[in-house]
């Protein structure tokens, strides 16, 4: 996972299409077209990973975009992780049964965090944690809840119950193409020894090579390539 620094394309689902939500409110969506091509865009273009996302999962707590994940998943030969709406062990190893290479566990994670050492005693490696920061505090359910969580703190317990990987979102700069915030990501960085993907705020090359020097082991861009900033090979490079 992760041996060498990577670009990983984002494909948001929300009703079958692609969307890039700004600062995680819902509502604020540009969408983008049709997830399978976009997968095998990115893929084309040389990507490793790609980043998929049920939107309507993560509001409403039960997948509405499994026929396009499935058909991603038969249209690419790429590793896929996969997040929004993953609530049970049993959700999770069926999807990992099904093909998705990681699944991302956010809500159900904070909620429940013995589903983490459930899934990766059974499926080692394949649990990304994700934690989404909102003003320095982990939040749930689409963004829209508090938990008083430090990312820091919470990522070291997410490891010691066997994390293969943390998915660290800045949510107050998530699809505004404003730039990343390299001092919360360093954070999390240094809390662990697992990968921590960086998300959120990238739009520039710079911010990439900055993401990459702080210590992050990949980084999930979204709007800043759907609205070509900059072009996959291009921060691949990087």
């Amino acid at each position: 996972m992760f041996s060498e620094f990577e670009v990983v394309p984002a494909v948001d689902m929300q009703d079958g299409q692609v969307v890039q939500l700004v600062g995680g409110e819902r509502g604020t969506g540009k969408e983008y077209g049709d997830p399978v091509e976009a997968a095998e865009r990115w893929v084309d273009a040389g990507a490793e990973t790609l980043h998929l996302v049920d939107l309507d999962g993560a509001f409403e707590g039960e997948r509405g975009n499994a026929p396009a994940v499935e058909a991603i998943l038969d249209a690419v030969d790429t590793d896929v992780q996969l997040g929004g709406g993953i609530r049970t062990t049993e959700d999770a190893t069926g999807l990992l049964e099904l093909g998705v290479d990681r699944v991302i566990l956010g809500t159900a994670a904070v909620e429940n965090p013995d589903i983490v050492a459930d899934i990766s005693e059974e499926y080692p490696g394949t649990v990304m944690v994700s934690l989404d920061a909102k003003g320095g505090e982990v939040v749930v359910s689409g963004w829209t809840e508090g938990t008083g969580l430090d990312p820091a703190e919470a990522a070291a317990r997410y490891e010691e119950l066997g994390a293969g990987a943390i998915l660290f979102t800045d949510v107050d700069v998530e699809g505004q193409l404003e730039g990343i915030r390299r001092e919360p990501v360093e954070r999390v960085v240094d809390a662990v020894d697992i990968p921590v993907v960086a998300s959120g705020g990238v739009a520039t090359l710079a911010d990439v090579r900055a993401l990459k020097e702080v210590g992050a082991a990949a980084v999930v861009v979204g709007t800043a390539l759907y609205e070509g900033r900059f072009t996959l090979e291009e921060a691949m490079a990087v």
